[in-house]
């Protein structure tokens, strides 16, 4: 049985991701659809009850190993706005 690992960036509930969730959840009971801009910060998935939401950390991930080992890189650097937290799953 082998071993997965799936990295994503999490970008808790802030103020501004609180002010998002507002205007998301009054454009869903005026039975508007959110601005583009809130869709966009929510990458089209509904925040829901969520405190938070997972990022997809793209370009600051990559693979690496050597001789002896083998993981991943994490570009700090690169890490999207907000996100302050990273996340690793392991799945078997």
């Amino acid at each position: 049985m082998g071993m997965s690992t799936y990295i994503v960036g999490f970008r808790q509930a802030d103020e501004q991701w609180k002010k998002m969730k507002a205007a998301w959840d009054a454009c869903a009971a005026a039975g508007l659809r959110p601005p583009q801009e809130v869709v966009d910060f929510f990458d089209g998935e509904n925040p829901k009850d969520k405190i938070g939401q997972e990022v997809d950390i793209g370009g600051a991930k990559k693979p690496w190993s050597n001789d002896y080992a083998a993981g991943f890189e994490i570009d700090i650097e690169k890490l999207p706005k907000g996100v302050k937290v990273i996340r690793f799953y392991n799945s078997w």
